[in-house]
């Protein structure tokens, strides 16, 4: 008699993974779950060996995924996330200088002013919740400038990112297909008139660049550039606003490393480096298996999607000494974005943007506190992180 499987996707689950994680590594560390019966990779090195070697497990996983029938077209199913070789150098080419060094340098001193008044607005409030009114607006704010989208429509950018990122191999009712295929929809023709107004007046922005771009003497289809632009402002929004979600409601339960933090604020880096590795906003990467392979002498058949569980790996006991312990002088780094070829274009980015966010909060408040017992976790296969996270500010 078999065991049944372990559904990753159930509240109970999403609420604190870890012990489960922590189970399969022990005893099941190649393994079917639901949804779909995808083959869940818990152990650090088998993790590694699925994201090094795309010649045996693609990243068309995501479109498996992604884009099941009942969905439609999925543009983040269809972009450079779900490509491998040579299509996905050319692609990615096309927009790594927006995320180069010098642009990052030049957005940072307008991050670091949002940050200080988005602190300030929580200061005023006393009690919020984090996530609507800092996690969010701050990255949203970035990737505005990087894509030249208006920022202030950043709650829809955020709802449009956790709808298309819940997609789930069968729909969990008739409500999820239609705000799912609305979204897209939606998402959709907001870009595409974005799209027409640059072709009409160009900016310095991505999608001007877009626009222009070349690959291989012919210019990108609109269908091409909504793929390119879907994939950035969902990558952009849903690292950062779980990163820092989840580093607030850590410090909220571990008011000692708060205090060490503020009495150190150089550590910030060692904390959101840490911060990666023990509570990875990054769960797990789609694979599809390109022929039979046989992984902890479990066989995986061709065809069959993979995930990769990132978060599963940042804390295997094989790898990582002590990894149920938050250590800020930990000198292992995590795989928390990826790696290879597929390591996360905007990494820097994202801890740029968490860092000068935690300095802001830092040097504002003393102390975080919840005020409700009971987080509700999003339902993407691929990222974690609370839907919402009120809190109490102490001032300093």
């Amino acid at each position: 008699m078999t065991s049944p499987r372990v559904n990753i996707l159930a509240p109970e689950f999403r609420a604190n993974p870890h012990p489960s994680y922590a189970e399969l590594r022990r005893s099941a560390p190649v393994t079917q779950v639901e949804p779909a019966g995808f083959w869940a990779i818990s152990r650090y090195e088998d993790v590694t060996f699925v994201i090094k070697n795309p010649q045996l497990f693609s990243s068309q996983g995501f479109k498996a995924a992604w884009q099941p029938e009942w969905v439609g077209y999925n543009p983040l199913a269809n972009s450079m996330l779900a490509a491998d070789g040579a299509g996905h150098t050319r692609m990615r080419t096309l927009v790594s200088r927006a995320f180069n060094a010098s642009a990052i340098q030049r957005l940072e001193p307008r991050i670091r002013q949002l940050a200080h008044r988005l602190a300030e607005g929580l200061a005023q409030k006393g009690e919020a919740d984090f996530v609507s009114q800092f996690a969010m607006p701050l990255p949203a704010f970035v990737i505005g400038e990087l894509l030249g989208l208006d920022s202030s429509l950043h709650s829809r950018f955020k709802g449009w990112s956790d709808d298309i990122t819940s997609v789930t191999p069968v729909p969990l009712n008739p409500e999820h297909v239609q705000r799912t295929r609305t979204s897209i929809a939606d998402l959709t023709r907001y870009l595409t008139e974005v799209i027409e107004a640059r072709r009409r007046s160009p900016a310095e922005d991505l999608v001007t660049s877009l626009v222009r771009a070349e690959v291989e003497g012919q210019s990108l289809t609109d269908r091409e550039i909504i793929d390119f632009l879907v994939l950035l402002l969902i990558g952009g929004l849903e690292t950062t606003v779980h990163l820092l979600a989840n580093s607030l409601l850590f410090l909220a339960e571990h008011p000692e490393d708060l205090a060490r933090l503020r009495a150190q604020p150089d550590l910030v880096p060692k904390f959101i480096e840490e911060m990666l590795r023990y509570e990875a906003p990054v769960q797990a990467l789609l694979r599809i298996a390109t022929a039979d392979v046989t992984l902890s002498g479990v066989r995986i058949p061709q065809g069959d999607v993979v995930l990769a569980l990132i978060a599963s790996a940042n804390r295997d006991e094989r790898h990582y000494t002590e990894p149920d312990r938050f250590d800020l002088h930990r000198e292992q780094p995590s795989i928390a974005f990826g790696y290879g070829i597929h390591y996360c274009i905007g990494a820097q980015l994202a801890r740029m943007e968490a860092r000068r966010g935690l300095e802001a909060l830092l040097s504002r408040f003393s102390g975080f506190q919840r005020t409700s017992t009971a987080l509700t976790w999003g339902q993407a296969i691929t990222v974690r992180g609370p839907n919402a996270l009120p809190l109490r500010f102490i001032p300093a």
